[in-house]
């Protein structure tokens, strides 16, 4: 709307079914928050308390509105959603490894056997990293080269569902760098990192 001010007035004319503001002077909300109150509405602060002009932040709404706006945007919750995600427990007995179907390499059927895990053969690089956010593998490590296109979108979900991604040596993967090619990546269940890294940095990859 282009001020708080306006924000307010547009919620309290029944413009906008809600609106919300952060940072402001109690100059730039006690006017609004009187319109928005006198025609039937709540302002609060995110997490539903009075003192708008203080905490320096409000949040407006009709009454069949608010409360859910309050569950959503207080500190409490919006921190939760930001809480690291809990990957859940896999649901197959034996470990399975994501592994080329052309050219599965000696390495991973080595860390296989050590692991006493499962080879599952499948497609692309993307393919077999989503499996491993899929619940269909439990790990994929590539280590015979890539291009940053090949994996970068699927190891952002990767990531963001609270999987382990790193480099072969447990470096990060970094993305966007001048050079796109990626030469390796492990991505797995976050219990199975350290088994993995350690089985590499033994046994390495050739």
């Amino acid at each position: 709307g282009g001020s708080a001010a306006l924000d307010l007035a547009w919620v309290a004319a029944g413009r906008h079914d809600a609106g919300y503001d952060l940072g402001l002077a109690p100059w730039d909300v006690a006017a609004g928050t009187l319109l928005v109150r006198e025609a039937g509405g709540l302002v609060t602060t995110l997490d539903g308390g009075e003192d708008v002009l203080s905490i320096r932040e409000t949040l407006a709404a009709g009454p069949g509105l608010h409360a859910a706006l309050c569950r959503i945007l207080s500190p409490a919750a919006v921190a939760s959603a930001q809480a690291a995600p809990v990957v859940p427990p896999r649901t197959s007995d034996r470990i399975r490894i994501a592994v080329s179907r052309s050219r599965p390499p000696a390495f991973v059927a080595a860390l296989a056997e050590t692991l006493d895990a499962e080879l599952v053969p499948m497609g692309s690089a993307g393919v077999k990293v989503i499996s491993v956010t899929r619940d269909i593998t439990d790990a994929y490590v590539h280590a015979g080269g890539q291009y940053e296109w090949d994996s970068a979108a699927p190891v952002a979900v990767a990531a963001a569902s609270g999987l382990f991604t790193s480099r072969v040596d447990g470096s990060p993967l970094e993305y966007n760098q001048d050079d796109v090619y990626l030469p390796d990546l492990v991505v797995c269940r976050p219990e199975l990192s350290e088994t993995i890294l350690a089985f590499l940095r033994e046994h390495g990859t050739d």
